[in-house]
């Protein structure tokens, strides 16, 4: 399911930058915006994207954690520490 919501808020992502390039061609042959205002709009809404990415993908993994903790499942650290524990190191 997450995978999916990953995937679908991805897709609208990428409709909404063509989307947008679209517009902002549209300013670029009336006139109204040059090319280079259009890259540097484009970039900057490039890394506003890219930074509230890295953003949700942080809320995402501490939403995890604290479910995973809720549910008192183990992480892969518990199962390496358990199996060192049996070992004797």
């Amino acid at each position: 399911m997450l995978k999916d919501l990953f995937y679908i808020g991805l897709g609208s992502a990428l409709l909404a930058k063509e989307k947008v390039e679209e517009e902002l061609n549209k300013l670029v042959e009336k006139g109204k915006l040059s090319k280079e205002e259009a890259k540097k709009l484009v970039e900057e809404a490039k890394k506003k994207g890219e930074e509230e990415e890295k953003k949700a993908k942080e809320e995402l993994k501490k939403a995890l954690k604290e479910i995973l903790e809720e549910l008192q499942i183990a992480t892969k650290k518990d199962i390496e520490e358990l199996k060192k524990s049996l070992k004797g190191e």
